[in-house]
């Protein structure tokens, strides 16, 4: 989830979204990529559809586990903000550039939860999909 510098940014939201958007392309077109590579009866024989589908099982996994890290470091470093921006207020509870600064971060933190709902909302719609297509020739191990 690297931005082009090569660092995740969690300051500035809408690069934020705009990495997740890229990261959750896998998952976008799931549909298209069992359509191209899980074989449909007729041409079962051709392709080894529990090899494509256990491959194509463990890069979506590893997609939504990267997102999930990337997701929850972001919400520990405004967190983390959000708490000093707090202190400074309780010392300060006069200087209105911290008061504008603490509701800011508090907003995006907010914003980033909630991406947390969306990233659950895409998992499950994938695995469905999955799923469906797949679940004939492979079945996942049970996650703990």
């Amino acid at each position: 989830m690297a931005a082009p510098g090569g660092e995740l940014n969690c300051e500035d939201f809408s690069m934020f979204q705009e990495v997740l958007r890229v990261m959750r392309t896998i998952d976008d077109r799931i549909v298209h990529a069992l359509n191209t590579t899980v074989p449909t009866a007729s041409f079962s024989g051709k392709v080894d559809a529990k090899q494509t589908c256990k491959e194509l099982y463990e890069s979506l996994l590893e997609a939504h586990l990267s997102r999930d890290k990337a997701i929850k470091k972001c919400i520990t470093e405004t967190s983390a903000v959000v708490t000093q921006l707090r202190e400074e207020r309780a010392k300060d509870s006069d200087n209105l550039s911290i008061i504008k600064q603490l509701r800011k971060e508090q907003t995006k933190l907010k914003l980033m939860q909630s991406e947390l709902n969306v990233e659950e909302v895409v998992n499950d719609r994938s695995l469905k999909v999955f799923n469906e297509r797949c679940r004939i020739h492979y079945t996942p191990p049970k996650i703990k």
